[in-house]
């Protein structure tokens, strides 16, 4: 009985070392729970191995500044390093990691903040008391626990799903995450003043400080979702654009074979009547060129190349080629939604390479540049190969990556080294370049 008794004492009377202990194990608890809200409101899958790495990296720094930095600097110190820790881990983008960071936050903070004046009407403490003494410390904590628990399975069943736009102009991202970051500050604030100074502010005052901040992110949210309805909006207009020239291009080529089919058709029939094979594929090559020129403008459609930037991408380095009197060849058998990389590094790529194969097919007498979108399910891999036909036979395949190697004069030589990082910073992505005496080949493998 007297051990109880000792037991009770020590959690029911004001201890900060017993405290100390006990936010160990809250601070991993507290790391793993917000993961969840930001995965949940990310809607995206990670293994549990990357899970552990983050609650043991962010939980020991939080742990380090608590008795190494005075608060409340080191929650502010705390916040930023999970924002940039979940982005390098999870690698979603930046923005979207912003966000997602900020909205988990945010929701952790504002269920601590609704049940703090609840909790201390009822208990009839003081929020010194709630900082002093462990028992009314921990009955908080996992009220605050129970209720995250309860909304993340919540967000898991309902399947709602923020769209972040990942193509965002430089100008839209700098606004969006500053303003976020104004948020950030603004949680930390709101909730170091509530939960130190609860019991001596008026009642009034609390509640309008909770309306104000929640009117704020109310506010915000509805502008970022309004900002990627725009920028979604912008983008389908491009791609209507550039369709509707395919479809003018495509129309106009239909109507030529169309005019011309009676000419073909007896043109094809003189070279059967005199046998003429020779002269037969020579025309049916001919004509074969025409047919996949008309094939390409078919595979240029938005349903096909179901991504709005990289449809706009396809559709303007084809139309830059055909300008340069270039044959393009055309397989597209990829549904991009589910591409394994990041769309932006993905076109970033894929535009160094498509330069690079028009600028070195147009030197070519011979000017062909063969594109393969395709899925290899059997390996569990999805390529894209670019080939085209290349003048300097003596190109060094390895030394082409080098910062600033280049083979022509003026030119920088930064795409492919800029590729080769961006390969370096996902561990499913390879490139393989290869040549033969006709065609100079990069294929980019993208494993799942």
């Amino acid at each position: 009985m007297e051990i109880l008794n000792n037991i009770w004492t020590t959690f029911s009377t004001p201890n900060k070392n017993l405290l100390n202990i006990i936010f160990i194990p809250t601070a991993f608890i507290e790391t793993f729970l917000i993961l969840l809200l930001y995965l949940s409101i990310l809607k995206i899958s990670v293994s549990s191995k990357k899970k552990c790495i983050y609650v043991l990296i962010n939980s020991s720094f939080i742990l380090i500044t608590l008795f190494t930095m005075p608060n409340p600097f080191n929650v502010f110190v705390n916040y930023f390093f999970a924002i940039i820790l979940q982005y390098v881990i999870f690698k979603p983008t930046f923005v979207k990691s912003v966000i997602s960071s900020v909205i988990s936050l945010f929701i952790f903070n504002l269920i601590g903040m609704l049940i703090l004046n609840p909790f201390i009407s009822i208990f009839n403490i003081s929020s010194e008391q709630l900082n002093s003494i462990p028992i009314y410390r921990l009955c908080y904590l996992l009220i605050i626990y129970i209720i995250t628990i309860i909304l993340i399975i919540f967000l898991k069943k309902k399947n709602w799903l923020f769209n972040f736009s990942d193509d965002i102009d430089k100008k839209n991202k700098i606004m969006i995450i500053t303003n976020l970051l104004f948020g950030i500050f603004a949680i930390i604030v709101q909730s170091i003043t509530l939960f130190y100074y609860v019991d001596t502010l008026p009642i009034i005052i609390t509640f309008l400080s909770f309306i104000s901040l929640l009117a704020y992110f109310g506010i915000s949210i509805y502008s970022l979702t309004r900002v990627f309805k725009l920028i979604y909006t912008t983008q389908k207009l491009e791609s209507a654009t550039e369709y509707n020239r395919s479809l003018r291009i495509l129309h106009d080529s239909v109507r030529g074979f169309k005019h011309d089919f009676d000419n073909i058709v007896t043109t094809i029939g003189g070279y059967v009547k005199t046998n003429d094979m020779k002269g037969l594929k020579d025309y049916y090559f001919q004509l074969e060129d025409d047919c996949q020129r008309v094939n390409n403008l078919y595979l240029l459609n938005p349903d096909i190349v179901n991504n709005d930037g990289i449809y706009n991408l396809l559709t303007k380095k084809y139309q830059e080629a055909v300008s340069k009197n270039i044959k393009v060849n055309m397989t597209f058998l990829l549904d991009l939604s589910t591409l394994k990389m990041k769309i932006y590094e993905f076109a970033r790529i894929l535009g160094i390479l498509l330069d690079n194969a028009i600028e070195a097919s147009s030197e070519c007498d011979e000017k062909i540049i063969n594109l393969d979108f395709r899925n290899d399910y059997r390996n569990h891999r999805q390529i894209i190969k670019i080939e085209n036909t290349y003048k300097n036979k003596n190109i060094d395949t390895d030394k082409i990556f080098e910062k600033g190697f280049s083979s022509k004069d003026k030119h920088s030589g930064i795409g492919l080294w800029e590729i080769r990082k961006l390969i370096k910073k996902n561990n499913n992505i390879n490139l393989y370049t290869s040549k033969t005496d006709k065609y100079f080949s990069q294929q980019l493998e993208i494993y799942y």
